[in-house]
């Protein structure tokens, strides 16, 4: 069995080729060639979580699941909030072929899936980027959006100060991108033609009223039906979009709340992004058009990743291997 760590996932999977990937998968996924079961969250005393994600991709032949506890309350301390490891099983014999770090795979491929719906319904041209949070997905998200857009500008937001400005700086410094830190979350997000919203807040951070026409919206943060980043006016306005139809009905307050209230009904989501790429559905019909792609996450996303970066060790000799155990040995 392989054992990859966190430096090794950072190493073997670079931003630009995850989204791909991501892409692939999107395809697969609306094309019918994965199985994925909706995830297991067990609550923990708190506000922490437990969660469970199988499933399976058809090619290249991919089993296995995500397993990771959520601890909002790490933000701002030595460990990450997601935290656990993915695990490969061998599609031929069953055997338990990898472990991967879970941490690095998420904070990468949630970017990368970004990426894919920026680059299917942002403006072609769109340069101006807010970027609402400031931790890791925030700084994910900024190499995400760089590499599909000509991003030229940058506005930060967070309420920690500090990690608004090494935001900033790696803007400027590794992008190159004119860059400042707002004020406020408003001064942020207006006149910016796309908008990433990557806190752990439970409260909308993010108002529609701020949205020039032609934004479009990655809602990244929450994925529970107690928890949104953005309020109800942002997905009245906006052309909805998800990862899969299924997860955003039922999982994460950002449409839950909407759709208990009767602001939206479940056909306002136009489709899933994967059905954009294969041209199931449209995507943005115009450049006045608000769009927006409610991001939860699936084990699909971590599967194809991790299937990627095995590969990637293998061919480059990379990992730690040991013997776990599952097949007969002749003592038995």
């Amino acid at each position: 069995m392989l054992i990859l760590n966190q430096s090794d996932v950072d190493a073997l999977l670079p931003m630009a080729k995850c989204v791909d990937l991501m892409d692939a998968t999107f395809r697969a996924l609306a094309n019918g060639e994965t199985i994925l079961p909706l995830r297991t969250i067990m609550k923990i005393p708190t506000s922490n979580a437990f969660a469970v994600m199988p499933g399976y991709i058809n090619d290249p032949p991919t089993i296995g699941a995500k397993i990771i506890t959520v601890f909002p309350g790490n933000h701002n301390t030595p460990f990450d909030a997601h935290q656990g490891a993915v695990l490969l099983f061998d599609p031929n014999n069953g055997s338990l072929s990898a472990i991967l770090d879970a941490t690095s795979i998420t904070t990468i491929r949630t970017a990368a899936c970004s990426g894919v719906a920026t680059r299917a319904l942002a403006k072609q041209g769109a340069s101006s980027l807010a970027i609402l949070g400031a931790g890791v997905q925030g700084h994910s998200h900024l190499e995400a959006m760089c590499a599909v857009r000509p991003i030229k500008t940058l506005r930060v937001w967070s309420r920690n100060a500090e990690r608004a400005d090494a935001l900033a700086k790696v803007g400027r410094e590794k992008f190159g991108l004119h860059t400042t830190v707002a004020a406020g979350a408003d001064a942020a997000v207006r006149g910016a033609e796309i908008v990433c919203t990557t806190t752990a807040s439970t409260e909308p951070v993010l108002f529609g009223d701020w949205l020039s026409p032609g934004a479009h919206v990655n809602a990244v943060g929450t994925s529970q039906p107690h928890a949104r980043e953005i309020d109800s006016v942002t997905v009245v306005r906006s052309r909805l979009y998800g990862d899969r139809k299924e997860s955003v009905l039922k999982e994460p307050g950002d449409i839950i709340v909407p759709l208990a209230d009767g602001d939206i009904t479940p056909d306002h989501i136009v489709g899933e992004i994967g059905e954009v790429l294969i041209g199931r559905v449209a995507g943005r019909r115009g450049d006045d058009e608000i769009t927006l792609f409610k991001s939860l996450g699936l084990a699909i996303e971590d599967l194809a990743s991790a299937s990627f970066v095995v590969a990637e060790a293998q061919r480059t000799n990379r990992g730690t291997r040991v013997e776990l155990g599952g097949a007969r040995h002749a003592a038995h």
